[in-house]
């Protein structure tokens, strides 16, 4: 991302702030950075910390700086509260300032999944289970205006559907975001989400194989006006 922008403004500077709680992450990140030659035009400041913890640290110090580009992926889904952090965020935007979200599209096999079972699956202390569907409702409530594109995106889940294959045990863990999911879930709630799996709602069968819509969705923001 900061290549192609650097690629498109080639004199200016830019100021990276990072929002990571993992430590490690955050550690491979700065690894990342410091083997990447020609990073000298970027300023990075690193916030080990939540974006809760951001919000609340950028309050206190009653912080004025603006962004031009703020992008939040594969993230919402660990907030507690995705609006509020939204509106948060397209509030520290500049003129011209744009807001990048990507998450599964509402119209995915986990959209399909988590509108069917969010209360059987989802535990939303870690994760909201939530979809594009979701933050294009919350907008449009209140009035703000996007652009969205799709990612078209597809996964191979054969293997959820022989009895006892280590690799489709590990995927159902995956796509239930529950450890041990076969063990741990009633008779009743495991055959119900294999049948929804393949539900073509879900997933597409073709030579034998079962193929699940993953696709994701691009959510672009604009300052508040």
């Amino acid at each position: 991302m900061l290549s192609k922008l650097h690629l498109k403004y080639p004199g200016a500077t830019v100021d990276n702030e990072v929002v990571e709680p993992s430590k490690q992450q955050l550690h491979n990140y700065k690894v990342l950075v410091g083997q990447t030659p020609g990073l000298d035009y970027i300023n990075f400041t690193w916030n080990c910390m939540t974006s809760s913890e951001f919000e609340e640290n950028w309050k206190e110090k009653k912080m004025t700086k603006k962004a031009d580009f703020i992008h939040m992926i594969q993230m919402l889904y660990y907030v507690k509260d995705p609006g509020a952090t939204i509106s948060f965020f397209q509030s520290l935007l500049d003129k011209n300032g744009k807001l990048l979200i990507i998450l599964v599209s509402g119209d995915s096999g986990w959209g399909k999944l988590w509108r069917t079972y969010r209360n059987d699956l989802c535990h939303t202390e870690i994760s909201q289970c939530v979809t594009t569907g979701d933050i294009k409702s919350f907008l449009e409530s209140r009035g703000v205006r996007y652009q969205n594109y799709v990612l078209p995106s597809q996964m191979d889940i054969t293997e959820c559907f022989s009895e006892g294959d280590e690799k489709g045990e590990l995927l159902l863990d995956f796509l239930t975001e529950v450890q041990d999911f076969s063990k741990m879930a009633s008779a009743e709630l495991k055959a119900g989400v294999l049948n929804l799996l393949r539900d073509p709602d879900c997933s597409v069968e073709s030579d034998g194989k079962v193929i699940f819509n993953n696709n994701l969705e691009v959510i672009v923001i604009n300052q508040l006006t």
